[in-house]
This record gives structure tokens, C-alpha cells and sequence, in this order.
């Protein structure tokens, strides 16, 4: 497979300095970089982003997340490996990626509720981001048919 193309270098070299900078904040509010993974992962299993997939899968091991929960991610509900505050932030970026799934709130005051008992406003906010972001890039890719493998090797 071959992308459909490659994001001309004098966009994607503007457009970098912006990313950057969103990860550096993304990083900054001190949410467990591996919770941070797991959320990257679970909305590109969502969007169908096999780019991101592969990448985030890549990159959670890195940051040192294990097989058995990486194999489960897709069906957290029903696996026993996840604490409830990383059920909190998996639900939080289903709803957030699914959002034109919703009727009423995007987020509902339960669920921001839940969350917010778990996190703090810097752990929110760097978890927000990454989910927002992730869709960025699974957009991104999915339109270009980035294929999985191409990325972050």
C-alpha cells in the first residue's frame, strides 16, 4: 500500500511547529503518559486510522504498556485490566470521537463528573488534547490512506 500523498514540506514544516507545541502542552499537564497512549490508541482503533493504530501501539509499548492490556484495549469494558480512572478517560475519548453519535451533550455532566474525580485540570485538559489531536491525525491519514507502518518506525 502507498499513501494517496505525501504533505507537501512547505506545509508540513509550519504545520510541525504547531504539533509540537500542542505535545509539549499535551505532556506538560502530567496525565500518565501511558493512559495517554491507551486514549491515542482507543480513537484510532475508532476511526479506523491503521496508521495511528500501528503507531500507537508502537508507542504504548515504548512508554511501557503490556500486550495483555494492548490486546484488551478495544474491549476495555469487559476486561479486568483497567483501573476505573482509565475507564473514565477511555470513555471520555470514545464519546468525544464519536461525537456526531450524540444526542444532547457532547459529554455528559456524569461522565465530565467521573472524570473529573479522577483527574485534576491539568490531567483533564492534556488528556482533552491528545484526543483532539488523535482525531487530527487519524483525519489526516485516513483521507491520504496513509498505510500502518510508514509512521514513527
Amino acid at each position: 500500500m502507498k499513501a494517496r500523498m505525501t504533505i507537501p514540506t512547505s506545509i508540513m514544516s509550519e504545520a510541525q511547529t504547531g504539533i509540537q507545541h500542542i505535545f509539549k502542552g499535551i505532556y506538560k499537564g502530567k496525565a500518565d503518559p501511558k493512559l495517554l497512549e491507551l486514549v491515542h490508541l482507543r480513537a484510532s482503533q475508532i476511526n479506523g486510522c491503521s496508521a495511528c493504530v500501528y503507531a500507537g501501539n508502537v508507542s504504548a509499548r515504548k512508554a511501557g504498556e503490556t500486550d495483555e492490556r494492548l490486546f484488551q484495549l478495544a474491549a476495555w469494558r469487559e476486561a479486568p485490566f483497567f483501573s476505573d480512572a482509565e475507564r473514565a478517560a477511555l470513555q471520555l475519548t470514545e464519546v468525544s470521537t464519536r461525537l456526531a453519535d450524540r444526542s444532547g451533550a457532547a459529554v455528559s455532566d456524569e461522565l465530565w463528573d467521573e472524570v473529573a474525580d479522577h483527574f485534576d485540570e491539568e490531567q483533564l485538559a492534556s488528556i482533552i488534547l491528545m484526543i483532539a489531536i488523535t482525531n487530527l491525525f487519524n483525519r489526516i491519514n485516513a483521507v491520504i490512506e496513509e498505510p500502518a507502518g510508514t509512521l514513527w518506525d
